[in-house]
This record gives C-alpha cells, sequence and structure tokens, in this order.
C-alpha cells in the first residue's frame, strides 16, 4: 500500500531510543537526598550560619542558570534540579562566616564561568562548583580562611593545624568526633561522618560507581602512607587526612561529576588515583591547608587524557596484521 501523501514512512528520532529510565532531574534529588545528612550536622553544628550560606547559595545559582539561559534564548530548565545541586555544593565549600556577597559571587560565577560558558550542563570541563570556589580563593584568599572562624566557634581547623604545628596537634581529635564533623571547615564537606553516608547510598543506588572514590581515597591513603612512614614525626597517619577537610566530600561528590571525569573502568581509576595523590602534596607542600578543590580541578583537566587508556577492542587488527 502507497503511503498517504504528506505523511513520513518512517519517524527519525535522535538516540538513545532505549534507556534504563534514569533522568537528569531523578540524578539530581537523589544526590540531594544524599547531601541532606551533612548539611543538617552542619547547621547543627554552626547555629544556623551554615543555613545562611548553603539556602543563599543554592537560590543564587538558581537565578543565575535562569538568567543565563534567559539571554541564550534556551528555555529555562530549573526544574531539573542541577543549578540547585551545583550551588548547594559550592556552599558546602565555603566557611559558615562567609560574608553574604562573596557567597552569591561565587556560586554565580560556579554557574556562569563554571557551566555556563561551555553551553550549559554536560558540556563542563571542570567541576562547577570548583571553578567558583578557586576563583574566590584566589581573589579574597582572607575571606576564605577557616581560622577567621575561630573567633565565633569553639572549633578548630585541624589540616591548618597539621600545616603550621605539625602531627601532634591532632592527637585531640579522635575519630568520632571527626567523623561527627567537630571541625571547621566547609559548611557541609566536614561533615565526614555524614557525607560518607550519603556517598555509601549514591553507591548503592548506583548513582556514582565506586570506582572514583575507592581510588581517590587510596590515593591519599598511599601518598600519605609514604609520607608517615618517612617521617612519623613530621606527617599525619593516613586516617587523619581522610577524616579532616573535605576529603571525603570530594571523593564521592566532586570527583564524581558526570561531565568532567572519565567513563570507563581503568580511566577513573587513573583519574581517582592521581587526584588522591595530588591532595596529599599540595598539602604538605602547598599554602593551601586543605588541598582537595585544587587537586578535583588539576585532575580535572588530565580528564581527555585519562580517557585514552581503552583496552584492546575485541577481534581489532593490530600492526602485526597489518604489516604482513
Amino acid at each position: 500500500m502507497k503511503p498517504i501523501s504528506g505523511s513520513p514512512v518512517l519517524t527519525v528520532s535522535s538516540s538513545p531510543h532505549i534507556h534504563c529510565g534514569r533522568t537528569i532531574k531523578g540524578t539530581s534529588l537523589q544526590i540531594l537526598l544524599a547531601l541532606l545528612p551533612a548539611a543538617g550536622f552542619a547547621v547543627w553544628h554552626s547555629d544556623l550560619l551554615a543555613l545562611r550560606v548553603l539556602a543563599l547559595s543554592c537560590i543564587v545559582a538558581v537565578i543565575a542558570e535562569a538568567g543565563c539561559l534567559k539571554l541564550m534564548k534556551r528555555e529555562i530548565e530549573s526544574d531539573n534540579y542541577t543549578a540547585l545541586l551545583c550551588g548547594l555544593m559550592f556552599g558546602f565549600l565555603m566557611p559558615p562566616s562567609s560574608p553574604w556577597w562573596l557567597i552569591a559571587v561565587g556560586s554565580s560565577l560556579s554557574i556562569i564561568i563554571g557551566r555556563m560558558v561551555f553551553g550549559g550542563l554536560g558540556g563542563e570541563p571542570l567541576c562547577a562548583p570548583l571553578v567558583g570556589w578557586a576563583i574566590c580563593k584566589v581573589s579574597w584568599p582572607e575571606l576564605m580562611n577557616f581560622d577567621m572562624s575561630m573567633l565565633t566557634s569553639e572549633l578548630t581547623y585541624p589540616l591548618s593545624q597539621l600545616q603550621n604545628f605539625g602531627p601532634e596537634t591532632l592527637d585531640e581529635y579522635s575519630l568520632k568526633s571527626l567523623l561527627l564533623g567537630f571541625q571547621l571547615g566547609g559548611s557541609g564537606a566536614a561533615q565526614s561522618g555524614a557525607i560518607l553516608l550519603g556517598g555509601v547510598y549514591l553507591i548503592s543506588r548506583k548513582i556514582i560507581r565506586i570506582d572514583i572514590p575507592l581510588a581517590f581515597v587510596g590515593g591519599v591513603s598511599i601518598a600519605a602512607a609514604l609520607f608517615y612512614t618517612i617521617s612519623p614525626v613530621d606527617y599525619a597517619l593516613p586516617v587523619y587526612h581522610i577524616l579532616c577537610g573535605s576529603t571525603l566530600f570530594g571523593a564521592f561528590f566532586l570527583a564524581t561529576d558526570s561531565s568532567s571525569s572519565p567513563v570507563g573502568h581503568f580511566p577513573m581509576i587513573a583519574y581517582g588515583l592521581s587526584a588522591g595523590i595530588l591532595v596529599i602534596i599540595i598539602r604538605v607542600y602547598g599554602a593551601y591547608p586543605d588541598g582537595v578543590p585544587f587537586a578535583i580541578l588539576l585532575a580535572n583537566l588530565m580528564t581527555p587524557l585519562f580517557e585514552k587508556i581503552r583496552p584492546k577492542p575485541f577481534g581489532g587488527i593490530t600492526n602485526v596484521h597489518l604489516q604482513r
């Protein structure tokens, strides 16, 4: 039978034609849910100061994305919650005592420079929240210093103590206190136990793969153990490097950013190991006590190189076959 005039014989659409049912919105909601325990602990520890940081950062990020999409004459897609998630993760990295304008500038730059300059969601080569954080850290280092919060808090910053006074100052911290977030740091990134809980949840729900977090923590552990073996008097045990600062937040939530991290199994392991080792190198030799954000940014830049690590295709033709 001949087709009716004007009606298409075939319906052509772009791939993928079959998918697992997972959506961007659903994935973002799962990650937001995984971050809720850490956000709750942050508010508890900071007497609502963290709530101000996290709320303002989220609101500014959503508005910034909507404004950029409007200027680009594209459909506003705030309902997929990716901008909200970006703002929340940026807020997790900021000190609870941050001035409101610094939060607004950093959160908006995370969206504008970290994401929209590269075309929007999925095109960013760097983890967007880290872009805004790095700009703020370089531009206003005195306001990004966690030590300033000691004026209004009984908590202390263990990584700063480690860098300035040596590992013996960490004896006052029990592993339980570090897991419960009794340390100065980012508004939510320092809540190690709650972050670990959220990370395990994401792995169990298959939102992220275990490759990068495991390799990241492994890289931190190997490098820290090497320095500790060389001189136990000058360097801390690996467990302190894992639980102090934003190590676990970086491992489960920042390094696993889908747009800026590798896809293959071996590239993921190489990427995570490199980022973890860089964390310790920056903490030992650098000027920044934490080192996690800059380590992940450097690893993001190396992602195209890691993507070249590919297994030989099954049945592929080798150079020897070609020569014959």
